[in-house]
């Protein structure tokens, strides 16, 4: 199996795709990035934590957990399909890049005409499951159609495609408050925010792995724009990041919960800063793979401001 599908060198040796899975799957769970979770941990928690801060407008009740279970799937849906439609656009690229060049386009385990089949079915049942929510959440979830398409062609454009990837990969900010309440407000709007910057902030951590080969290929990248200082840049993305979540706390009126939980976010985010050494690879990801544990934080952190604010109090 590893002799005809070598395994991408940032996942896990041990993930149970490659364990587990039969030789005939394992390039289309790849394709999936089913062997490397974390970007779907990532694309959820936004989704996640919107959701928690809804509850400060409403006691939770079985029709939230539904809502909950239906974003954890469309998150796992559309990270599958992002990834199959970035793949098709750079896989000349990812041949030419050691960290991806075993992906199954660049390494010809899947044709670009499997890859469309593989979109179109994930894109389809993404549909089914965006029809569940209500009229509103279904435009809004449309919108960044449009967005999600743009993102691979940015670092052909610009020198920061990760503010593009932080304009899409954030949009579940917005979508699980909408899910409840059928609208917006500026508590969501302030959460968007903050997850842009911290995804800015992360994902520049994760592009410090890539910058021989992007430099080489003239892509562009925000370790390359902030090249030495991008460990400050990164603070700083992490600095607005919380100021945003502080501030969706205080115009969602959360508990006083919120702002304990918002204090190991800050904290977590100043221990990877501290960590950061943007000469070391293998440092870079883990540090990178560690923003799911951010996600959790700023979950437990909304849910448990609505439950110190309102219900809880009761």
């Amino acid at each position: 199996m590893s002799a005809r599908h070598p395994a991408p060198p940032d996942a896990a040796s041990a993930n149970l795709v490659d364990r587990l899975a039969p030789a005939f799957l394992l390039p289309w769970l790849r394709l999936a990035r089913l062997d490397r979770p974390i970007g779907a941990w990532l694309l959820f928690w936004p989704c996640a934590c919107s959701l928690a801060l809804a509850l400060t407008t409403t006691a939770p009740a079985p029709h939230h957990l539904r809502l909950l279970l239906l974003l954890a799937l469309g998150a796992l849906l559309m990270r599958a399909a992002g990834c199959t439609w970035n793949d098709l656009i750079d896989r000349d690229i990812d041949r030419q890049v050691q960290r991806s060049r075993a992906r199954p386009l660049a390494s010809g385990s899947l044709s670009a005409k499997q890859a469309l089949a593989f979109l179109a079915a994930l894109l389809l049942v993404a549909l089914l499951v965006l029809l569940q929510f209500n009229a509103f959440s279904v435009i809004l979830g449309l919108a960044v159609v449009p967005l999600v398409c743009f993102y691979p062609f940015a670092k052909r454009f610009t020198a920061l495609p990760q503010l593009f990837l932080g304009i899409s990969f954030a949009w579940g900010a917005l979508f699980g408050w909408s899910a409840v309440t059928g609208s917006l407000a500026a508590a969501p709007l302030c959460l968007y925010i903050a997850c842009v910057a911290w995804i800015i902030g992360y994902d520049t951590i994760y592009a410090l792995q890539d910058r021989q080969e992007d430099a080489l290929l003239s892509l562009g990248s925000s370790a390359l724009l902030w090249g030495e200082s991008s460990r400050a840049a990164v603070a700083v993305c992490y600095g607005i990041a919380c100021l945003a979540l502080l501030a969706t706390g205080v115009f969602a009126g959360s508990g006083g919960l919120f702002y304990v939980g918002l204090l190991t976010v800050a904290w977590h985010c100043l221990w990877q800063v501290r960590r950061l050494d943007v000469d070391d690879p293998q440092l870079c990801l883990r540090l990178f793979q560690s923003n799911s544990e951010v996600g959790a934080l700023m979950f437990l952190a909304l849910f448990g401001g609505a439950w110190s604010a309102s219900w809880g109090a009761g």
